[in-house]
């Protein structure tokens, strides 16, 4: 155990006088829930849920060379990506092992922004400062520099119209613009993790509780609620997104996650990993490892990770994410199984749940798709 307490963020005195469960997270006090998990999970499916996001690592590439580094040291294009936009990809090692999945924003010509996983921010922070030898580019640490709070649900567009004269309209899925937003500076994005509508909104930390208030009164006509990271690993898992540390790991590559469409092996220059990449693409067209399905509960009880996936008395997978659904209303869970037994609607399969085999659907990801 660490001996270090965990780290605050600028929200901090906020979320407990709000009467948040804290718990600790990669390091950091975070809100789990503040009420119930399941009306802030329903609340970000039907009207809007906010979230303090401040344990997410920003870190900030610069230079006539940021691209060209980028490009070397993730798997991506990142020099393909316009100023204003946004883009999912991976690190990995030599290995071709995920160290982490990234969001990377283009700032300007030559600023790239990199949000890491809280967990993984100074692995990710060391892997890039390390690649960036003999590049014409400085690698900087803005995990201090930024708060980060996340407006999601399909109110959020009218809640943040209240409150910005940025052309919300104008702004794509995966783009981010600077703007104003109830009188702070702020770079717009619209991204999340949530399978909603919605923003993400990084802000000097000093204007976090400012920029708190001001949503929570935008929003409070439209059933705007605060959310903790309970509901927000629910609401992904129903999105088919993957968490790291449980879908994706050293262990398996991006294509072994099913991810292998992050992988541009037609961009300009070698990239790290790029050998043992191109190997695993080969294998998974051949012979594909275990495949990445969706199970949804017959019963009532609920899979957890690292569970056993069977099929005719033989242990075919194992549980990633389980967790009660409540959109469906069902335990559901992700799960990498044998490629024989991962087609939807494939017979027999049940999740060993402490020596019984409690029965599952395999579903096509995501469980959830919003209307758009």
């Amino acid at each position: 155990m660490s001996s270090t307490p965990p780290r605050r963020t600028a929200l901090d005195a906020l979320h407990r006088s709000l009467g948040a469960t804290m718990t600790d997270f990669a390091g950091w006090d975070m809100p789990l829930r503040y009420g119930s998990e399941r009306d802030e999970h329903l609340a970000v499916r039907t009207k809007a849920g906010l979230f303090d996001l401040s344990h997410m690592g920003e870190i900030t590439v610069t230079g006539p060379q940021a691209a060209q580094l980028l490009n070397y040291a993730l798997v991506g294009n990142i020099a393909s990506v316009g100023v204003g936009r946004a883009r999912y990809t991976m690190i990995c090692r030599a290995d071709g092992g995920i160290l982490d999945d990234l969001i990377v924003y283009r700032l300007a010509e030559a600023e790239y922004m990199v949000v890491a996983n809280a967990s993984n921010a100074q692995v990710v922070l060391d892997a890039l400062t390390e690649r960036a030898e003999g590049f014409d580019a400085a690698v900087r640490d803005d995990r201090d520099a930024y708060a980060l709070i996340a407006v999601q649900g399909p109110e959020s567009p009218g809640i943040l119209k209240q409150l910005t004269d940025a052309d919300l309209d104008g702004l794509k899925y995966y783009a981010g613009l600077p703007g104003t937003v109830a009188g702070v500076p702020a770079l717009i994005a619209r991204t999340g993790y949530t399978g909603e509508d919605g923003f993400e909104l990084f802000v000097k930390p000093e204007h976090a509780v400012a920029l708190w208030e001001a949503l929570t009164e935008a929003g409070a006509g439209v059933g705007l609620v605060p959310c903790g990271l309970s509901c927000r690993d629910t609401l992904r898992l129903e999105a088919g997104m993957p968490l790291y540390g449980h879908e994706l790991s050293t262990s398996l590559t991006p294509f072994d996650a099913g991810l292998g469409r992050v992988v541009k092996f037609d961009k300009e220059g070698d990239f790290v990993g790029r050998e043992a990449l191109a190997e695993a693409a080969e294998r998974a067209a051949s012979q594909p490892p275990r495949v990445l399905v969706g199970l949804v509960a017959e019963g009532r009880r609920v899979p957890r990770a690292g569970y056993a996936v069977v099929a005719g008395g033989e242990v075919i997978g194992e549980v990633t994410s389980g967790a009660p659904s409540p959109t469906l209303g069902k335990p559901i869970a992700m799960a990498y199984v044998d490629p024989a037994h991962a087609a939807p609607g494939t017979p027999g399969v049940g999740v060993d749940i402490r020596g019984t085999h409690e029965p599952y659907e395999v579903v096509a990801l995501p469980f959830y798709k919003r209307r758009k």
